[in-house]
């Protein structure tokens, strides 16, 4: 066998995201890319603002000796600065430079953390629905998930979190915009999560984490603030990118973010800039670094999104599918029609539309739909959506 039987059995259980993109890749040869409507892949849509395609210009002729060298693990300061400065100005807190450590995008940032965070058999909750790679992530650095469940609105169950914190308990990992379903977790929420991690904390005599993927924290379709984490938990840890809100997902850069008013940062710091070069990342890429460090205020044209989503909620509402109308992010979670949301998703791809399986992101009875893609992909595919409901529902 040329790999190793843990990373077979990995790859036979993978993400049904890859799975159901690569099965639109062969119905696109058979039929043509005109009559497949693939609207499984969260692969953003929109290109990146005017001021990413000046100052790479601007960048690309600067040379300056030792602009593509190596910098510090952790980035270069005026970037990590500028970061802070701009989180500073959001959430009102006291963030520097030193609070900051840049990453090859949210995937690295997780992955630097729990290795910075987790001794072998530590466990990591994460709140169902979630996105499916966060259990390879965990179980990288040799911790085990553990999964607490949502409410009707996909708001974290306070009661399913309180059951799921053990004495191995080392971290909670929540997501908001959400992905799959494009919810935004509430202040009220997030302040119920942080009052039972402080029991929990009194009851094992242990510090427990709170840790926040945000990729799509500027994706939103409310005028309300962003509900951030910091202010909810003292232990708070946040890995974000620029994935999503500059386009810039082939780039990979993105940074964690540590709570200022965490008295144990400075270790924990440490810990992540010894991870981040040990797990091979060693820094961020030094071009997107001087880049983005311009653009913290920047973003793609979120109203684009805002239209997509509302064509597709309003049309699918309209046909009789039940669905939460998503805050933020590029995603839709429609009820399935029928009890096996594997055979439902099916059902569509025999119409020529891809769609994800709830089951895939540990809610079984709903399905995917991502929405940043052309619009022709979006009327495509409604014809498909009324049928397949129509012919289960007859």
């Amino acid at each position: 066998m040329a790999i190793a039987k843990k990373t077979q059995t990995q790859m036979e259980n993978s993400s049904w995201i890859r799975r159901m993109f690569e099965e639109g890749i062969a119905l696109r040869q058979q039929y043509g890319a005109d009559k497949v409507f693939d609207l499984s892949l969260g692969n953003p849509l929109l290109e990146p603002p005017q001021a990413f395609q000046d100052e790479l210009k601007r960048i690309a002729a600067d040379t300056t000796p030792g602009t593509h060298r190596y910098m510090p693990n952790g980035g270069f300061p005026e970037t990590r600065s500028a970061v802070a400065e701009a989180l500073a100005e959001e959430t009102g807190l006291s963030f520097t430079g030193d609070d900051v450590i840049m990453t090859c995008g949210a995937g690295a940032g997780l992955n630097v953390v729990f290795k910075a965070l987790l001794d072998p058999g530590d466990e990591v909750i994460v709140i169902a629905p979630y996105f499916a790679e966060y259990f390879f992530y965990i179980d990288n650095q040799g911790g085990v998930p553990k999964v607490a469940h949502s409410d009707s609105l996909f708001q974290p169950d306070l009661a399913s979190l309180e059951a799921a914190v053990t004495e191995r308990t080392r971290a909670v990992l929540i997501n908001s915009p959400n992905n799959p379903s494009g919810a935004i977790y509430t202040n009220e929420t997030l302040a119920g999560i942080g009052e039972s991690l402080r029991r929990a904390e009194t009851r094992y005599g242990r510090d427990i984490f709170l840790v926040s993927d945000e990729p799509y924290r500027k994706l939103m379709f409310t005028d309300s603030a962003y509900p951030f984490v910091y202010r909810h938990h003292p232990r708070t840890v946040v890995a974000t990118s620029h994935s999503k809100d500059l386009g810039l997902a082939g780039e990979r850069i993105g940074y964690i973010a540590v709570n200022p008013d965490y008295r144990g940062r400075e270790e924990f710091i440490d810990g992540v800039t010894f991870a981040n070069r040990t797990l091979g990342f060693v820094n961020a890429p030094a071009l997107m670094q001087r880049i983005v460090a311009k653009l913290q205020h920047e973003t793609v044209d979120v109203a684009v999104y805002r239209r997509k989503r509302d064509r597709l909620y309003g049309a699918l509402t309209d046909m009789g599918y039940e669905c939460v109308k998503p805050q933020g992010a590029f995603y839709m979670f429609p009820k399935s029609p029928t009890d096996d949301d594997r055979e439902f998703v099916r059902l569509l791809q025999s119409k020529l539309v891809l769609t994800v399986p709830g089951v895939g992101f540990g809610m079984p009875g709903h399905f995917r739909i991502s929405f940043c893609v052309e619009d022709r992909v979006i009327e495509g595919a409604l014809p498909s959506f009324r049928s397949a409901l129509a012919e289960v529902t007859a």
